[in-house]
């Protein structure tokens, strides 16, 4: 009788080794789950490892899977995984023997709920910034003063409100509202709208055109701040021609718009505060600028006057500048009656020495030469206007003849130009007949060098012209066929002809020309003898 602790004992359970067991669970595993779908939230990401697989873990409030995506999968994947994406995976389960662990072996992944709407405006961002609706050379400048605001927002909210009131105290501008809805669907449209609404305005029209624009909205949730990442709001954002400011959501909140704007503004307070100057403040700067320009204005003018104080003591006095001249004056003065009294003694002794030379018979001598030269001067003059008058009596003595004789001179040159008008066409005729005679003869030697290329030449030598019956010549013996008609032309006529049964010969070698036998050459002359 066995006892109760005996080992051998049978059994009808299957004996299987931990191996066994292992790949056993992972067959069943893997045929009840060959394809699943799991959605869950993705934890413990750091990203591929060094081999290129990932491995991670996809949770949900009570429980959570492990999961791994192989390299080559990787590469095929639309989106990186990130930590915290929620995200729908499909692929296969599958067990770890080496440490009693199942896990889906990702085939695809794709984002849900929030991770979708984060996935898909990643995915727009790189689509419009790659059309650079982003650049920075895009932007343009706020005004620093604007006359005209406009906001685009609820009129219902609080937001509104906020803006109004903190424009109000810091600089009361006109402000033109455009309401639209802020969430909801067609939210993005009439957001987009609104800022090509604004553009259109003309800037003298009857509504004034703003200077800047806002577009504002309060906090909220992704799906609430959906609108103002359409990509209709943000091309018309980009497209804007008036500067805007995005106020949308909190400052930890973002949307596609704020990259498109010229401006972001963490709130719509601050959006307010971006768009006007505080009054206030331009009011005492003006004044702090206006006392500093009193002051150094009136600094200039005490730096001019001590200047202008320096300058008057380094020139010198009235009295000192007149002190040289004065002096030379008087000096001068003191000389003149001495001068005076010099300069009359010594024209006085001139006097008396050109009296000295001064008699009477030297005058009367003087005039008696004056009168004899104007009396030859007379004589002169009457003789030179006897001559001039005889001189044009005799002109117009001549001129009378000239005139009397000018009927009979015209009558000889009209005889003497028949003359040589006649001479000219004779002249002329004989150039003409020479010109006519050199031109023939250039004619008659071209047409003896046209002779003498003329084939007709060729064929008074005992030649003859071929031509098929086109009358066409025939250059080659192979060109011509039996019973093919021909004609023969030579120097004196044409004869017709048939070609005979031997058809065309072929072309034979010419023959060489015999050479004509040279003479001798002479024999030389043998020397004499010189004996």
């Amino acid at each position: 009788m066995s006892s109760f602790f005996d080992t051998d004992s049978p059994s009808n359970l299957t004996e299987y080794s931990v191996s066994e067991l292992s790949g056993s669970i992972k067959r069943t595993v893997e045929q009840a789950f060959d394809q699943v779908r799991v959605r869950g939230e993705i934890s413990g990401y750091r990203g591929p490892h060094s081999s290129g697989h990932a491995y991670f873990a996809l949770k949900d409030d009570k429980a959570r899977i492990d999961a791994v995506v192989w390299k080559g999968t990787m590469g095929r994947l639309k989106f990186r995984p990130e930590e915290g994406m929620e995200v729908i995976a499909t692929g296969k389960v599958t067990t770890f023997p080496g440490s009693s662990k199942y896990q889906i072996v990702i085939e695809t992944l794709e984002p849900a709920g929030a991770g979708a709407l984060m996935a898909l405006i990643e995915e727009r961002k790189r689509k419009l910034a790659a059309e650079g609706l982003f650049d920075a050379a895009r932007k343009q400048l706020l005004p620093y003063m604007p006359k005209v605001i406009g906001v685009i927002t609820s009129p219902t909210g609080a937001v509104i409100r906020d803006i109004l009131h903190r424009i109000a105290d810091r600089f009361p501008v006109h402000v033109i509202v455009w309401p639209v809805r802020v969430q909801g669907e067609g939210s993005g449209n009439e957001v987009a709208a609104a800022i090509e609404g604004f553009n259109a305005f003309e800037p003298d029209g009857a509504i004034a055109r703003p200077d800047v624009l806002i577009v504002a909205r309060g906090g909220g949730s992704l799906e609430d701040l959906w609108s103002f990442n359409d990509e209709a709001v943000v091309r018309a954002a980009a497209a804007s021609d008036i500067p805007l400011i995005s106020a949308v959501g909190h400052e930890t909140d973002w949307t596609l718009i704020d990259h498109a704007s010229d401006q972001r503004a963490p709130t719509p307070t601050g959006a307010a505060e971006m768009a006007v100057p505080v009054k206030a403040d331009l009011e005492a700067t003006v004044s702090g600028l206006s006392a500093r320009l009193k002051a150094a204005m009136t600094r200039r003018m005490d730096g001019r006057r001590q200047d202008l104080r320096a300058l008057a003591r380094a020139l010198p006095s009235l009295d000192q500048l007149l002190a040289l001249p004065r002096r030379r004056f008087d000096e001068a003065s003191a000389g003149l009656g001495r001068g005076l009294t010099m300069n009359t003694a010594n024209k006085r002794r001139q006097f008396e020495r050109t009296a000295l030379h001064l008699r009477p018979d030297m005058l009367s001598s003087r005039l008696s030469d004056r009168r004899q030269r104007l009396a030859d001067r007379m004589i002169r003059a009457e003789r030179i206007i006897e001559r001039l008058l005889q001189r044009n009596r005799s002109r117009i003595s001549t001129a009378d003849a000239s005139l009397r004789a000018l009927p009979a001179r015209l009558s000889g040159q009209i005889h003497r130009a028949q003359d040589r008008l006649a001479g000219l066409a004779a002249r002329a005729d004989k150039a003409i007949m020479s010109d006519t005679r050199r031109r023939r003869s250039a004619v008659a030697a071209h047409d003896r060098i046209l002779q003498s290329l003329s084939y007709r030449n060729v064929l008074k030598r005992g030649y003859a012209l071929v031509r098929d019956d086109a009358g066409m010549p025939v250059k080659e013996a192979a060109a011509l066929s039996k019973g093919m008609a021909i004609s023969l032309e030579f120097a004196d006529g044409s004869v017709d002809a048939v070609t005979g049964d031997g058809g065309a010969m072929p072309p034979q070698p010419p023959q060489p020309r015999k050479r004509a036998d040279k003479p001798a050459p002479a024999a030389p002359p043998k020397q004499g003898s010189l004996f």
